[in-house]
């Protein structure tokens, strides 16, 4: 692969995330316990790229703090997009960083080194301007259908409001230099310069290659998809520990009882604990320094940095932000459950509770299923947590 600059697109906030998105961009929820944005760093470096530009800009201290001036060795430049005015803008932005032909993918996406191989393949190989990567999806109304005549794309469809499409764009792209003067020329819909646009310019008067890849593909749009995507990191194993026993990963510095059951897959990160008794998985991930108490029991959920579920507790269909502080006996049954993102309501959904950093509960806490409870709420011993939580918030009894 002669390509070997990649732009990452990672500035944006992801409100459709809230309220986990409060303190952080997207790009840095947990994929498992590590960042969204690590794994597709470790699909770029593994693919062959030797230097990475990631455009920041919601929250970037968060994204500059953890990965600072290099990630396995690849040099990395940030380029800053201080107002969110479309992913075309974004990728302008990078603009100076850039010398030749580039890969272009989404920092909240998770991906394969060999889908990024696949387009840059067929980028070089064809000699186009552009070409992306497709995959088939059986719904394609929140994203940008793809229509393929032979091997190039023939049409791009904006968030169709139909089911006769199941290609959709899967946001891996490879670019010559032209892309910034195409992106210059692009008209701006809404006050935005969005890259779909452009490439749907490009498709008008030039061949864009159309890829289609098999690998992995997760995007987290709504707070419960960061359930599947760990689902899918650990099904994979794409865990930092080394696996223990049948789809076991505990890191050397965690500590788990000898009486505690741990039911892969399931990773438990350093410096946590695993209390006597404790029911752990499946598809649980624990974050650096989480702590599960005695005779919990935590299935089906996400616990990021630094987070306690005190003992007794049960714990199904849960993410959880960082610095959460559960006291004993909290329940959180699990999903299906109605949620309400913005004014929309999704039937049927598999979440038990979003509960955002530094909230904490006292005992014998219960939640509704599919709460979303904003970061920083103060909940009393015995309360029952209702649907959705303000940021700031106290729920008393």
């Amino acid at each position: 692969m002669s390509v070997r600059t990649a732009v990452v697109l990672a500035a944006g906030e992801g409100t459709r995330l809230r309220p986990l998105t409060r303190n952080r961009p997207k790009p840095m929820l947990p994929a498992a316990n590590r960042p969204i944005l690590e794994h597709v760093l470790d699909a770029l470096v593994d693919a062959g790229v030797r230097q990475l530009v990631l455009v920041v800009g919601y929250r970037r201290d968060r994204v500059q703090e953890y990965f600072g001036p290099s990630y396995r060795d690849v040099p990395i430049e940030y380029a800053v997009q201080d107002k969110q005015l479309g992913s075309g803008h974004a990728l302008l932005q990078a603009r100076d960083a850039i010398e030749g032909s580039c890969v272009v993918v989404n920092g909240d996406r998770l991906i394969e080194a060999g889908s990024v191989r696949d387009v840059v393949d067929a980028f070089e190989t064809d000699d186009v301007p552009a070409a992306l990567a497709v995959i088939e999806r059986p719904s394609v109304r929140h994203y940008g259908a793809v229509v393929l005549r032979d091997r190039d794309i023939d049409q791009i469809v904006e968030k169709p409001d139909t089911d006769e499409y199941r290609l959709i764009n899967a946001g891996i792209y490879a670019f010559d230099a032209a892309i910034f003067e195409a992106i210059d020329e692009t008209s701006r819909a809404d006050g935005e310069l969005g890259l779909t646009d452009t490439i749907a310019e490009l498709v008008d008067r030039e061949r864009v290659r159309g890829v289609r890849t098999e690998g992995l593909w997760v995007d987290a749009t709504y707070p419960w998809d960061l359930l599947e995507v760990a689902a899918e990191v650990l099904a994979r194993g794409r865990v930092p520990q080394q696996e223990t026993d049948g789809a076991v990963w505990v890191d050397p510095a965690a500590t788990v009882h000898d009486d505690a059951v741990l039911q892969g897959p399931v990773a438990v990160g350093p410096d946590s604990e695993i209390g006597p008794g404790a029911v752990v998985g499946p598809i649980v991930a624990v974050g650096r320094n989480g702590t599960v108490g005695a005779n919990a029991t935590v299935q089906r959920t996400v616990l990021d940095a630094d987070t306690r579920v005190a003992a007794g507790s049960t714990l199904v269909d849960a993410v959880l932000g960082q610095t959460v502080h559960l006291g004993p006996g909290t329940t959180v049954p699990g999903g299906p459950a109605d949620v309400r993102v913005d004014t929309e309501v999704f039937e049927e959904q598999p979440l038990g509770a979003v509960i955002a950093d530094r909230t904490t509960a006292a005992g014998d806490v219960s939640f509704e299923p599919g709460a979303l409870v904003g970061p920083n709420v103060e909940i009393h011993a015995g309360a029952h947590v209702p649907g959705r939580v303000a940021g700031g918030a106290e729920v008393v009894r």
